[in-house]
């Protein structure tokens, strides 16, 4: 594995929801475009959604995971840091009702204090997922998307993205092998011992637990650095370096 500057790396990672809370509050476009997606759904994932599914059904189980019909719910990062010759690491969460604000200060945290050649973003499924997924959302909510993040008309060597689940795979291009797994086998505390992705909706729109879901997806950041730094042979965090804001 390449070696990298540690205290310089943002570990990251999203939790995403549908727009709304059941399929009959969508627009009539917006639903009548969702049916359409439906029926793509059914033809290419027909493992997934049976004949029973309806499109009603898949909108509260899988809008959530599309950028045109979920939205961003919390975003966490994490850091590597030094105090006292430990490794230690903090977290915190941009958490809430109001997307446009997480995508703002989140932004914000970028373009301020992580905008250099030598800083890298690394997540799980990062590169296919939560980098597009915020980008995406930035342009809907119109929220300038920092130059770092976008990565159209760069070169591979020049995007500042590191991926886990990339790193995992050692070129192999079949197979997708989740963080939840992952940590399995690599001895790692599984960072799904409350909840759940496909649990994130229902404690939003149900229980209306914002808090829940920001402690659920700072554990995934966790868990992710705990990845990382086991597939570069680093040991891993203690407990007591741990700090969550």
């Amino acid at each position: 594995m390449q070696n990298y500057d540690l205290t310089k790396i943002m570990f990251l990672d999203i939790e995403t929801v549908p727009q709304k809370s059941a399929f009959d509050e969508l627009p009539d476009e917006l639903a009548y475009l969702w049916e359409e997606k439906f029926v793509s759904l059914k033809k290419y994932l027909p493992e997934k959604y049976d004949d029973n599914c309806t499109a009603a059904e898949a909108f509260c189980t899988s809008a959530g995971i599309y950028s045109e019909f979920g939205k961003i719910v919390c975003i966490s990062v994490g850091f590597i840091y030094y105090k006292n010759n430990e490794m230690c690491f903090r977290t915190k969460s941009f958490a809430g009702d109001d997307e446009t604000k997480i995508l703002t200060d989140f932004a914000k945290l970028i373009t301020d204090s992580w905008n250099t050649n030598e800083h890298r973003f690394c997540g799980h499924n990062v590169k296919e997922f939560d980098i597009p997924y915020i980008c995406r959302r930035m342009i809907i909510n119109r929220v300038v998307i920092p130059p770092i993040l976008d990565v159209a008309g760069k070169k591979p060597w020049e995007v500042a993205f590191l991926d886990t689940l990339e790193l995992w795979k050692f070129g192999d291009k079949k197979s997708y092998t989740s963080l939840k797994l992952l940590t399995c086998v690599l001895g790692i505390p599984t960072p799904k011992d409350d909840i759940d992705g496909s649990q994130v909706a229902e404690v939003y729109y149900r229980e209306r637990n914002i808090d829940r879901i920001a402690t659920y997806c700072q554990k995934d950041v966790l868990a992710t650095a705990q990845v990382f730094l086991r597939l570069n042979q680093l040991e891993l965090l203690m407990d007591s370096n741990i700090e969550h804001l």
